[in-house]
């Protein structure tokens, strides 16, 4: 495996934040990995990390790659150690998926010690949602009674289907709050609430988000129509004890550029429903250099820790609008300078409170097509564009996710990406290539665009922030 490799962070004295682990680019490997894949050879596609998310205990890092796999990556004992840094992470479970997911939830009452709470709910296509163990006993061969390797089967399902039919729904969003009771599944035109203990049942509650799905006029100015895909749970849904479940105000973003807010406290009532296509085109006239921050559908609604404020990011933008929920509907301001108007991919972001009260605003912690990781400081203190206040260059591919740590200390970022523009760069350069180069060069040209691509740089690291580096500024 190859070791961490050091990034403009780790070089540069200005630097807030220390690079502590990384698995290194998973593109390069050529030797048999931790969990027994064969070995990769040169000029194969390999998978890439799209997301990843902490669990709610904060031991374990768990990622979702293109290749149809969930890893999880337990923190060293030792993270924080300067001398140790950097670690070098390996997966230390593998599940692998039949089927291509988009939605993986973690159980809220997590905990690596206690092997029963270690769940995650997975929606795969044409399966019911699933729920797995990550750390699955081994089973036990009945010829001599010695345990073999553990295999990952779902331990529960949840039907989610069409009425009146047999054909399985996907889930393009989901979201399973404390105390972990209830779990909510989004598809196209519908919210769906299911109950963890009742496996192998249908949906407690369907919401539709329109009227109606078999004609256009009857949906046509109430609700919103698409499909749904992203959700977030109000912070103090569960906090308060407001709401037993744990599911309280829920906001649901649409790939056709809408937002609407649903009250699973009152049987999911909707609250409020808007386009967000006229805020995002007003930022054009706002924003140096008069160029908005464009957009092409939703793919995270993220609320501010203190539950005042919306966030709203999209596909092929530059930003993150900033709504006030207490005025429904209408753009307090807007991040700039989130680069990612040539990307489709999800670039998910984290929130954190300033201070103990929030009344000096929230961070939030974005990363860029570019590989840069930016932070805008006090957020919901201003209108109109606000600026970053610093970052840093973590990758050098577009950074899928960036999360915090619950403590606030340590940042996981992953990135990767295929790379199209360099889709011949390496014809013919393989070992093991053989036959006229003119013919293969012919065929290569006669693929689709989407089979003519490569991989790009792809990695999960850790930081940490470095508190050497303000007290160097200071001085």
């Amino acid at each position: 495996m190859e070791g961490p490799e050091a990034t403009e962070a780790t070089d540069s004295p200005k630097s807030k934040v220390r690079l502590v682990a990384s698995t290194g680019d998973i593109t390069r490997r050529q030797q048999n990995s931790p969990n027994g894949q064969p070995p990769r050879k040169k000029g194969q596609l390999h998978g890439y990390f799209e997301s990843a998310q902490w669990t709610a205990d904060g031991t374990t890092v768990l990622t979702n790659s293109s290749n149809n796999e969930i890893n999880g990556y337990i923190l060293p004992s030792d993270l924080l150690d300067p001398e140790s840094s950097p670690h070098a992470l390996n997966p230390q479970v593998t599940i692998p998926l039949s089927e291509r997911t988009n939605v993986l939830c973690p159980a809220p009452y997590y905990q690596l010690s206690e092997a029963y709470t270690n769940q995650i709910l997975i929606s795969s296509r044409d399966l019911p949602i699933q729920l797995y163990y990550l750390y699955p006993p081994p089973s036990v061969s009945s010829q001599d009674g010695s345990a073999t390797k553990p295999k990952h089967q779902p331990a529960s399902s949840y039907p989610f289907m069409k009425a009146h039919s047999e054909t399985f729904l996907s889930a393009t969003a989901m979201l399973w709050p404390a105390p972990g009771t209830h779990f909510v599944a989004a598809t196209k035109n519908m919210l769906a609430k299911f109950d963890v203990s009742r496996t192998g049942e249908e949906p407690l509650l369907r919401i539709k988000t329109i009227p109606s799905e078999r004609h256009l006029s009857k949906g046509g100015g109430v609700g919103m129509r698409g499909t749904i895909s992203t959700l977030a749970s109000h912070p103090s849904s569960s906090s308060d004890g407001s709401s037993s479940t744990g599911l309280g105000l829920v906001a649901a973003g649409t790939w056709t550029r809408w937002v609407g807010m649903y009250d699973f406290a009152q049987a999911g009532d909707c609250v409020a429903a808007w386009g967000i296509e006229s805020a995002a085109q007003k930022t054009a006239g706002r924003s140096p250099g008069g160029v908005g921050i464009g957009g092409n559908g939703v793919t995270q609604t993220v609320w501010s820790p203190c539950g005042r404020y919306l966030l709203v990011s999209e596909r092929k933008s530059r930003g993150v609008l900033v709504y006030d929920v207490r005025v429904t509907g209408e753009l307090l301001g807007w991040l700039e300078d989130r680069d990612a108007l040539d990307s489709n991919q999800r670039i998910s972001c984290d929130v954190f409170p300033t201070g103990d009260d929030g009344g000096g605003g929230f961070e939030v912690w974005s990363g860029t097509a570019d590989g840069t990781v930016k932070v805008w400081e006090n957020v919901g203190m201003r209108e109109g564009p606000h600026v970053p206040a610093w970052d840093w260059l973590g990758h050098e591919s577009t950074v899928g996710s960036t999360c915090l740590h619950p403590a606030g200390s340590v940042i996981a970022t992953c990135s990767g990406a295929w790379d199209f523009a360099a889709q011949d760069k390496d014809a013919g350069s393989d070992d093991d290539v053989t036959g006229n180069a003119e013919n293969q060069e012919e065929a290569k040209r006669r693929l689709p665009t989407w089979m003519k691509r490569s991989n790009k740089e792809s990695s999960l690291k850790l930081w940490c922030l470095d508190s050497t580096s303000g007290d160097e500024e200071e001085e």
